[in-house]
């Protein structure tokens, strides 16, 4: 290191950290190996690394930083991780803390290495500002900034001590000012806090946020591959604040805690365009808020990359390709029917069809389509949106959900007077589609006259390609046929890639069920779910149980995740 105007050694005296005897013990050391004598002091004992540090930014006139004084932190929205590589901040422990203007300010372990300093500025091509740190602080705050959820463990651990941004309340529905509530969460803590968690469950892939308020804590959790999984939560006081901040970004009413508010927002977060559908609930401890994460980036709307074997392909395209007629899918919320028919329409879509949808809400945008957004509080329900198309000279109609008789009469009437129309229910399985439509009340008649064909699907895991354990396919609980076709399966183990689950992804199974003559005898006479299943598995339905057994040959999921979801009732 270069002379200080004021040597170390007397620094160090003069702050009562060392005595003149050891001082002179780390010189004659120092004689030995041309040591830096703070080091050799630290060494002996005599000091400790922050000692050290704290003296060294006195001498060198530089700022001492770390994470108890708040000052080792990055800032989270600059993107500093792309200035210093991870990699060259782990090699030279330096640690980018803020951009301002041309000048990038790094916590250094010796401020006076040029030749770090160079290279710094080369790489960043930025002025350095030097800030020092010891290295236990710097290397424990690299892995904080680096490595997955470290900012955010922070951020939350902060949230304790930062109870002052509304003060400690009891009860969750106490009244607040909306003055306060908009202060508390414009709050330095609050957007960082916020900005984490969206960052964090975006970075784990989850498709859902869920901020939840009980009686003494609050619970964040994040829906990965279907299955919710609990991070550890901010101090209770932070509810408020964080739910105020997401209706303030989803542009809702942050006063009003007694009804249940909708709305969204879109991030630029990694040059990516991410959509966000907000909702809340009141509950007996206050507002309970689901933030719906829709990565338009990681949407592929092919019907080849849906995971349909070669006979369900030709089976569904058949249908798709029809001129007019009713093609129905089912399943339960979250169980990718939007992503299946959006890949229908895509397919489908060419200058010369009409192809209109109305949905509540558009999930997704797609080129070449008009979509239509339900607007019930102005009076644009899907019956009414499905009346005002049918003067619009569609080809292609998609409608969102069937909920209602009068919804599910025109979609009946569209399919018979020659537009193709694509809609959902909500049954378990493909043959109580029809039932369901019947008790609708629809006539048997017009149901088997205009339905072409009915899909159910379900999400199902796909086990992590890192770490799946093989099982021998005659011990692992297969049925037969299915555990005599293969020798060996897979089974979830768990690893850093997945998070210790076993899973990483998700892939649909399907049960498919086309009309038969069967089947529409069975349905003019009313007949029941079962019959009506006996006769679509003769005539060749392949079960929801026995598309996932498939997938669990193929190697793609295990038998455990496939009996969750099918005989669990999913």
């Amino acid at each position: 290191m270069g002379k200080p105007h004021v040597r170390l050694g007397e620094l160090l005296i003069k702050e009562g950290k060392v005595t003149l005897a050891d001082i002179e013990r780390a010189i004659e050391l120092q004689k030995k190996d041309e040591t830096f004598l703070g080091t050799i002091l630290v060494k002996l004992g005599a000091i400790s690394d922050e000692d050290l540090a704290i003296a060294l930014s006195k001498q060198l006139g530089v700022a001492y930083v770390s994470r108890a004084n708040g000052l080792l932190i990055p800032m989270l929205d600059q993107e500093l991780n792309k200035l210093v590589p991870e990699d060259f901040a782990r090699r030279h422990s330096v640690l980018p803390i803020q951009l301002a203007g041309d000048t990038l300010r790094v916590a250094m372990i010796d401020p006076t290495d040029i030749v770090l300093l160079d290279n710094l500025n080369r790489i960043t091509a930025r002025s350095i500002d030097r800030v020092i740190a010891t290295k236990k602080e710097i290397d424990a705050a690299i892995g904080q900034f680096y490595g997955e959820g470290g900012m955010l463990k922070t951020a939350i651990e902060a949230s304790f001590q930062a109870k002052e941004l509304i003060g400690e309340r009891e009860d969750f529905d106490s009244q607040i000012s909306l003055d306060d509530l908009v202060a508390s969460a414009e709050k330095a803590p609050v957007i960082k806090l916020t900005d984490l968690i969206i960052r964090q469950a975006i970075k784990e892939r989850a498709s859902d946020i869920h901020l939840e308020p009980f009686a003494n804590k609050i619970a964040i959790r994040f829906r990965i591959d279907g299955v919710l999984r609990e991070i550890s939560p901010p101090d209770k006081s932070m509810m408020l604040p964080l739910i105020s901040r997401v209706k303030i970004l989803a542009k809702m009413d942050i006063a009003e805690k007694r009804l249940p508010q909708d709305g969204s927002f879109r991030a630029t977060i990694e040059n990516r365009a991410i959509d966000f559908r907000v909702s809340t609930i009141p509950t007996v401890h206050g507002e309970k808020m689901v933030l719906r994460i829709l990565d338009r980036s990681s949407l592929s709307l092919t019907l080849d990359g849906l995971g349909f074997s070669p006979d369900e392909s030709a089976m569904f395209r058949k249908a798709i390709n029809r001129p007019y007629g009713m093609i129905l899918l089912t399943g339960p919320t979250g169980s990718g029917k939007t992503t299946t028919l959006y890949s229908a329409l895509n397919e489908l879509k060419s200058g010369e069809k009409n192809i209109v949808t109305i949905e509540d809400p558009v999930e997704y945008q797609i080129q070449g389509i008009n979509q239509v957004q339900v607007k019930s509080s102005i009076g644009l329900t899907f019956a009414s949106g499905l009346r005002a198309f049918l003067r619009q000279d569609p080809d292609i109609m998609l409608v969102g959900e069937t909920r209602d008789l009068e919804t599910a009469q025109i979609c009946v009437r569209a399919a018979l007077t020659g537009h193709l129309v694509f809609t959902t229910l909500h049954t378990n399985d493909a043959p109580t589609a029809i039932n369901r439509l019947i008790d609708l009340g629809i006539e048997p008649f017009f149901v088997t006259s205009s339905l072409l064909l009915t899909v159910a699907q379900r999400l199902v895991r796909r086990l992590c390609p890192k770490c799946k354990e093989p099982v021998a396919a005659a011990e692992s609980g297969l049925p037969s046929p299915f555990k005599d076709e293969a020798k060996t399966v897979f089974t979830a183990r768990g690893c850093d890639a997945c998070a210790n689950t076993g899973y990483l992804g998700r892939i649909p199974i399907f049960e498919m069920m086309s009309m038969s003559e069967k089947i529409e005898t069975l349905a003019l006479r009313n007949a029941g779910m079962a019959e009506i299943r006996e006769a679509a598995r003769a005539a060749g339905m392949v079960t929801l149980e026995e598309s996932g057994y498939r997938k669990v040959l193929r190697g793609d999921t295990s038998l455990e995740e496939i009996l969750r979801m099918t005989m669990s009732g999913g």
